[in-house]
């Protein structure tokens, strides 16, 4: 595959993208993967609550504000959920500031939900924020005090050529791309140097941390996530805060700290990776790219708001689910031939602004 790097160099370049799948990684994913059935089976065990009033929803009434239009088709916010009429219109002077349009027809909830229920991807997601959150530093966390992670995720396409062409702007890309579902950052929440928890969060706190108690479970951390679905254009977000219980097996497993083995595509070589929380991202990630026939339910047809977040990386923007994104690309083994190009074509421009000054 070929990509022109015009957003990158006002000297247009081609480069040439091999891309290799190793054999053996489809049985490697279903050797730990979670049935669809049993993710499916789980789904009734992850539901919302009415934003206004907090009442457990069977049937969540979305925000159907009607906010601008997008591309010819009519968008929709659907970050927020409803026991009724009467309290979406009590909370819209709270909510409207935040009301925004989402092509996609379920907002981000059904992505949130199927990685909720997920056994595997939940699992290491707690290791990671237990070493961002530093609950083995402080031993009141989680019982006498709160922590809460921010998850931000992102829809990024199945195939890495397409990511390539996306992000280089090639314009060969196609209209159609299958997306599929990636955790882009972790960001824990500090209570002595940021603002301090709502009142509705904080008694999400409590409550959690109470029925946990009462379920015999007194000597487990209990937080909160709030998984975050950044559009492209602004950091306006669609997102859902849930209870986080850590319990004794994951911290187990991160206490143990048991490398990850990662395997070449191209050589075949293994080669470990300490366990951390950077690590534990990009094997959730990678676990999610393996999964060719949809298992986990995390794929879905790409909208033009996630194909312009990536398009927005190449151009080097400053918004908030470009620079996110241009720091998975960082820490990801995946990305390191892109991420070489990029920093060859920075080399070389300098180089020229250089030789232009000197002259």
């Amino acid at each position: 595959m070929s990509a022109n790097t015009n957003n990158l160099s006002s000297t247009p370049q081609t480069i040439y993208v091999q891309h290799a799948i190793h054999p053996d990684s489809g049985d490697s994913f279903r050797a730990v993967a979670a049935s669809t059935k049993s993710l499916k089976a789980s789904q009734k065990d992850f539901g919302v609550q009415c934003t206004q009033c907090q009442t457990k929803l069977e049937k969540p009434l979305k925000c159907a504000k009607v906010v601008v239009k997008y591309l010819n088709t009519v968008a929709t916010c659907k970050g927020v959920w409803y026991c009724s009429k009467e309290c979406q219109k009590k909370n819209w002077s709270t909510h409207k500031p935040a009301c925004h349009e989402v092509e996609r027809s379920s907002g981000v909830f059904k992505f949130i939900q199927m990685f909720g229920v997920n056994p595997v991807l939940m699992g290491l997601l707690k290791v990671a924020i237990i070493f961002d959150c530093g609950l083995f530093e402080n031993p009141r966390i989680g019982f006498d005090v709160p922590f809460m992670a921010r998850v931000d995720i992102a829809m990024e396409p199945s195939d890495v050529l397409d990511f390539v062409r996306l992000y280089f702007n090639d314009k060969a890309v196609g209209d159609k791309l299958q997306g599929m579902l990636q955790v882009n950052t972790i960001i824990p929440w500090h209570p002595r140097t940021q603002i301090p928890l709502t009142p509705k969060r904080l008694q999400l706190w409590r409550e959690a941390r109470a029925k946990y108690n009462a379920e015999g479970l007194a000597k487990d951390p209990v937080g909160l996530v709030e998984f975050i679905g950044c559009s492209c254009a602004e950091d306006s977000k669609n997102s859902l805060t849930a209870e986080l219980h850590i319990p004794a097996g994951v911290l187990d497993m991160a206490r143990q700290r048991e490398p990850f083995t990662f395997v070449s595509a191209v050589t075949g070589m293994q080669f470990d990776k300490p366990m951390s929380a950077v690590t534990c991202l990009e094997y959730i990630n990678v676990h999610i790219r393996a999964d060719k026939q949809n298992q986990l339910r995390l794929r879905a047809e790409m909208t033009e708001q996630d194909k312009e977040a990536i398009r927005a990386a190449g151009r080097n923007e400053h918004t908030f689910p470009a620079r996110t994104l241009k720091q998975k690309m960082e820490r990801e083994h995946l990305y390191a031939g892109i991420m070489e190009v990029i920093r060859e074509t920075a080399k070389c421009e300098c180089e020229l602004f250089q030789l232009l000054v000197l002259y």
